[in-house]
C-alpha cells in the first residue's frame, strides 16, 4: 500500500490540525485501512493487536461524522456511543476523544462504575454528543431513567474479546439491543471468539473486516526475555536492579496483595512506584496513573487490571514478575510497551518449578525465546536496566484529615462546628468493586501517590474505619496496624505509598487479582 497521510484519507481538516498539534501526519496500517470505509458511514470490523492505533481510528470518524450533521445534543440522550470493558481503557479513550471533539464544540462524558454517579446523571442531564461508558454502569443509569440510548447514530465497541472475558457480552448485547438499527457500528477486536462472533451476526450489517495483523501475533518491535532466578531471594533481588531504570517500567503480578507488597518494598528502597489493582478506589487509580504518566513514579506495579486499555508513552520495559495464567494475559501485558511503533522488552521471571507452565504459556503464545540463568548482576540484566536512577529516600507520611470521615482530625472539625467554631463538609463515600464492605473493619489496601496528601487523607475518612492517624513505615511492625495511612509525596518530590482502608487483613490476604 502506498503511503498515505490523513488528508488522502478523507479526514475534516479541523482534525488533521489538532493530529498536527500532537504530532499525528501519518496514520498507522489500522487507520489507513479503515478510515476510508468509516467515514463512509460503513459497519466496520477492525481486528489489531493491542497498541496498534485503534482508539484513533474509530474517534476520527466518531467525531467527523457527528460534525457533519446539524443535530443538537439533548438531554440524556447521546449521539454516539462508545462501550469499553474497563474504566481505565474508558478513561484514554475520552482523553483521545476530547480535543477532536473540541474542534468542533462537541461534548464527550465517560460512565463508569467505582465512582458517584451525580456527576455523570449530570452531564447526561445537561447534554452529551459523545459517551464513552462501560455497560454495567450504563445499564444502571438507562435503568434509572437518567440515559437513553435512542438517538445514538454511532456505535462502537472497543476491546470486544476482553469484554468476552469479562463475561461483559449480555449487557454489552442489551445495550446494542437499545441503539438505533440503522446506526453505524464499529467494532474493535484482537480476537473473535468467546461469542465476539455471535455479536458481530447480529449487530453489524454489511460489515468491511479489516485485519491489520495474526489475532494473536506479538508486536515485532518486541523483544522478550525470559530470566530464570535461583531461587526466591534472588528474585527478589532481580525484581528490584529491574526495577531501578530510569525509564517508566510496569512489573505485572498475580494478587493485589503482592503487588501492593512489592510496590511498598520498591518505594522503601529508594525507587519510587505507584500500583493499580482491583482494591483501589477510581481516585486512586486515577492519581497512582498520572503518578506514573507524569513521572513522579517511574515503576507501575500492577495486577491484570492493567494489562489491556492502559498507555503511557515511554515504557521501555514490562517484567512478568508472575507469570501470567494463560497466553493471552501475556500478549496484553507484554502490549504495554512497544506501543504505536516504538521499541520495547519484555522480561518473563521463571522459577525453575514454573519453566513447564511458562514455557508452554509462551509456546502459546507464539514466543520463541530461549531460557536463561541470571543474576541480578548478570550481563544481560544490567544491558536490560540501564542508567540507573537515582536513590529517592521514603519519608514518614503523615496524614492531614479533612472531611467527614472518622479520623480524629474530622472529629474536632464536628465538635468546632457544634460550638459554631467551623464545619465539616463531608465527601461523599467512593467505593469501587473489589473494595468489600466497610463496616467495622480496620484492614488495609493500598493507595495511590498524590500531588496532594489530602486527597488519599480524604480517602481513607470516606472509608469509616480506623482512627486517621497515618504514620509511615511498615503498619505491621511500626507501632500502628490496622490504621489508615496516607499518601503523598517526599521532600524531593517523588510519590510514596500509603494505605487505603476497606478491606480487612484477613479479606486482603486472599483477594485475588
Amino acid at each position: 500500500m502506498t503511503s498515505q497521510n490523513f488528508t488522502d484519507l478523507g479526514v475534516p481538516a479541523p482534525l488533521i490540525a489538532v493530529l498536527a498539534e500532537q504530532g499525528k501526519n501519518e496514520p498507522f496500517p489500522i487507520q489507513a485501512d479503515t478510515l476510508p470505509d468509516t467515514l463512509a458511514g460503513r459497519d466496520v470490523l477492525g481486528r489489531g493487536k493491542t497498541g496498534s492505533g485503534k482508539t484513533l481510528a474509530f474517534s476520527l470518524p466518531l467525531v467527523a461524522r457527528l460534525a457533519a450533521k446539524s443535530d443538537r445534543r439533548r438531554g440524556r440522550k447521546p449521539r454516539a456511543l462508545v462501550l469499553a470493558p474497563t474504566r481505565e481503557l474508558a478513561n484514554q479513550i475520552d482523553e483521545v476523544i476530547k480535543p477532536l471533539a473540541a474542534a468542533y464544540d462537541l461534548v464527550t462524558t465517560t460512565v463508569y462504575g467505582g465512582v458517584n454517579q451525580k456527576r455523570q446523571v449530570d452531564a447526561l442531564r445537561a447534554g452529551v454528543d459523545i459517551l464513552v461508558a462501560c455497560p454495567g454502569r450504563l445499564e444502571d443509569l438507562i435503568g434509572q431513567g437518567f440515559a437513553d440510548l435512542g438517538d445514538v447514530e454511532i456505535t462502537v465497541l472497543d476491546e470486544a474479546d476482553h469484554m468476552a472475558d469479562l463475561g461483559f457480552l449480555p449487557g454489552v448485547t442489551r445495550l446494542l439491543a437499545r441503539t438505533p438499527a440503522d446506526g453505524q457500528r464499529l467494532l474493535f477486536s484482537a480476537t473473535l471468539d468467546n461469542g465476539v462472533d455471535k455479536l458481530v451476526k447480529r449487530f453489524l450489517r454489511n460489515e468491511v473486516l479489516h485485519s491489520v495483523d495474526e489475532a494473536h501475533s506479538h508486536v515485532a518491535a518486541m523483544t522478550h526475555h525470559v530470566f530464570v532466578p535461583a531461587d526466591a531471594d534472588a528474585k527478589k533481588k532481580l525484581v528490584e536492579t529491574l526495577a531501578s531504570g530510569t525509564a517508566r517500567r510496569i512489573l505485572f503480578m498475580r494478587t493485589k496483595h503482592q503487588a501492593k507488597k512489592l510496590a511498598k518494598a520498591l518505594t522503601a528502597a529508594g525507587i519510587p512506584t505507584v500500583d493499580l489493582h482491583g482494591n483501589l478506589s477510581q481516585p486512586a487509580r486515577d492519581r497512582n496513573l498520572a503518578a506514573f504518566g507524569e513521572g513522579r513514579a517511574k515503576v507501575l506495579v500492577a495486577t491484570d487490571v492493567a494489562a489491556r486499555g492502559v498507555h503511557v508513552d515511554g515504557v521501555e520495559l514490562v517484567v512478568h514478575v508472575d507469570p501470567p495464567v494463560e497466553h493471552k494475559a501475556y500478549l496484553h501485558r507484554s502490549g504495554r510497551t512497544a506501543r504505536a511503533g516504538s521499541a520495547g522488552d519484555v522480561v518473563t521471571i521463571m522459577l525453575p518449578e514454573q519453566r513447564r507452565d511458562t514455557l508452554d504459556i509462551l509456546r502459546k503464545a507464539k514466543i520463541d525465546v530461549t531460557p536463561q540463568p541470571v543474576t541480578s548482576a548478570s550481563p544481560e540484566v544490567v544491558a536490560l536496566v540501564g542508567e540507573v536512577a537515582p536513590y529517592v529516600k521514603p519519608e514518614p507520611i503523615v496524614a492531614q484529615p479533612q472531611g467527614g470521615g472518622r479520623s480524629q482530625g474530622a472529629n474536632a472539625q464536628r465538635k468546632r462546628a457544634a460550638r459554631g467554631q467551623g464545619s465539616s463538609d463531608a465527601a461523599p463515600r467512593v467505593s469501587a468493586p473489589g473494595e468489600g464492605r466497610r463496616r467495622r473493619g480496620r484492614g488495609a489496601g493500598q493507595a495511590a501517590p498524590a500531588a496532594d496528601a489530602a486527597q488519599p487523607a480524604r480517602q481513607g475518612q470516606r472509608s469509616g474505619a480506623g482512627r486517621g492517624q497515618g504514620a509511615g513505615g511498615n503498619a505491621r511492625t511500626g507501632g500502628n496496624a490496622g490504621r489508615p495511612q496516607s499518601a503523598g509525596r517526599s521532600a524531593s518530590g517523588a510519590p510514596t505509598t500509603g494505605m487505603v482502608v476497606g478491606r480487612s487483613a484477613r479479606t486482603n490476604r486472599r483477594a485475588q487479582g
